[in-house]
């Protein structure tokens, strides 16, 4: 178990180092998307009704260890003044070499002056960083709501999940995903996947892929996990493919092979449906990588169906952030499922290894 608010010592008076996920996506100085700012608003308004004084601290981007205005927080400073103006917040901590280092003295700058310490930052919490494991080792520590909701609702997928559990996978590459493969075929009825990484498996099962994204040294890995679970994984029966991203580019649709002239850029109509219909058949979904380019709306009609189908199942649904909570977001299904993930691969970690360094480090702190 790891501690949660109502473990801290009483908040009234003390002043609380909060680990907020505030890594927005900003074009031109405005945020695009205020949802990991909005996230952290039931913890912050817990500690301040109980008297505490904030001061938040959060990455933005990579900076590289110094100062760089592209990743400045200063928008993100701006729309928490207007959410909760009593919080402060400190610079990009990245901005401090020390930060993605695990600096001790990093770490001793940090919690200087501070009395209590939250980490509502989920989307960090796979991050051995010194913000994240740094704190509990010195100061009573807390999960924040956030990051409570995040392992509550990711740790009912693994243990004990209304079936049929049902996951979808997507996104370009087996070897980034292999480990939650390997987790989620030992515990879900049915595995989809679509996205770049279903061609390496139908490469592994014969079939000709043309030009589309294959992991050559992953073929055998591919074929070993089909071998094992075929009849649990389910991949695309077609695929919607073209030439090139050019505008005048010719997009056709095939079968599972693909000649050499064409790349498979999404599941087609299909496979598409197939998919949909064990999604919306579903007690449980989890759902992480989209099934193709969906930002060119040529390449978007896979992704777009599962979007929907997530949206229409009477099951309990989860999206594992990043890609897939933009699509979700594109196609305005994201109020439509059970819970969003502000951490992809933070969601996939913990999924895979089933902790995290920032979980770890709270059950260590002096109030555990």
């Amino acid at each position: 178990m790891i501690p949660q608010l109502e473990d801290l010592p009483d908040p009234s008076g003390k002043r609380v180092l909060l680990r907020a996920d505030f890594n927005v996506p900003i074009t031109d100085g405005e945020i695009d998307d205020d949802l990991r700012i909005r996230g952290a608003l039931p913890t912050i308004q817990w500690l301040l009704e109980r008297g505490a004084h904030v001061t938040a601290c959060s990455h933005l981007g990579r900076p590289k260890g110094t100062p760089d205005p592209k990743y400045s927080l200063e928008p993100v400073r701006a729309r928490l003044k207007e959410l909760a103006p009593e919080v402060e917040l400190l610079d990009n901590l990245r901005f401090n070499a020390g930060e993605e280092a695990n600096d001790p003295a990093f770490v001793a700058l940090l919690v200087e002056g501070k009395d209590l310490y939250v980490n509502d930052a989920f989307g960090a919490a796979h991050r051995a960083h010194a913000s994240i494991v740094g704190p509990p080792k010195t100061l009573p520590s807390a999960a924040g709501r956030l990051l409570a909701k995040e392992v509550e609702t990711l740790g009912g997928l693994l243990q004990n999940p209304n079936k049929p559990f049902v996951c979808v996978l997507g996104g370009s590459k087996v070897s980034d995903k292999l480990g939650v493969i390997n987790a989620l075929s030992q515990k879900a009825d049915r595995l989809v996947i679509g996205g770049g990484m279903c061609f390496t498996f139908l490469k592994a099962l014969g079939h000709q892929v043309g030009g589309s994204l294959l992991e050559e040294d992953q073929v055998d890995t591919c074929r070993s996990l089909l071998d094992t679970y075929g009849d649990r994984i389910l991949l695309p029966t077609d695929v919607t493919a073209a030439t090139g991203f050019e505008p005048d580019a010719e997009v056709r649709q095939f079968g599972r092979s693909i000649p050499s002239n064409f790349k498979g850029l999404d599941i087609g109509p299909g496979s598409a449906a197939e998919f949909s219909d064990v999604v919306t058949e579903a007690r449980t979904v989890f759902w992480n990588g989209p099934m193709g380019v969906f930002e060119d709306d040529r390449f978007a009609a896979g992704t777009r169906t599962v979007a929907q189908a997530m949206s229409e199942c009477r099951g309990f649904t989860v999206v594992g952030g990043g890609d897939s909570a933009s699509a979700l977001a594109k196609f305005g299904f994201d109020d439509d499922v059970d819970h969003v993930s502000t951490g992809g691969g933070a969601s996939l970690e913990f999924i895979e290894q089933g902790d995290l360094p920032g979980l770890e480090a709270l059950r260590g702190a002096p109030n555990a």
